[in-house]
């Protein structure tokens, strides 16, 4: 959701990637929690982090626990951590799924918006 909503906000200002610890499918409750906002994820795909150690960057950011105590150092300028709550953890009805995916990602969105806005956008 990380990267849907940094290429929707911020997208021509940023290169932006996004790869995971364990790469699967996106998550249709993903995929739907943005699709609420008007962004399309539907064309993402889960990415291996292995696949970005060779590459240079400027900032890796982390967004749960897991990833950040699970995940290979990646070189970078900054390596950022912020943590939210992992929504595919949630257990129960698809209602109460979504719910908590779209409390993680109006925190995303709000995260994304104060962090990443370029000076000039301000």
């Amino acid at each position: 959701m990380a990267e849907g909503l940094l290429r929707h906000l911020y997208g021509n200002h940023y290169e932006v990637h996004s790869a995971g610890t364990e790469p699967g499918e996106v998550s249709p409750f993903a995929i739907r929690a943005l699709g609420e906002i008007g962004i399309d994820i539907r064309h993402h795909s889960s990415k291996d982090v292995r696949e970005f150690l060779s590459i240079h960057l400027d900032t890796v950011v982390t967004v749960c626990n897991s990833a950040q105590e699970n995940c290979p150092f990646v070189p970078a300028r900054v390596n950022v951590h912020r943590r939210f709550e992992d929504p595919r953890a949630i257990i129960g009805s698809d209602e109460e799924k979504m719910i908590a995916f779209r409390r993680v990602r109006d925190q995303i969105k709000i995260w994304v918006e104060n962090y990443f806005k370029p000076p000039h956008l301000s």
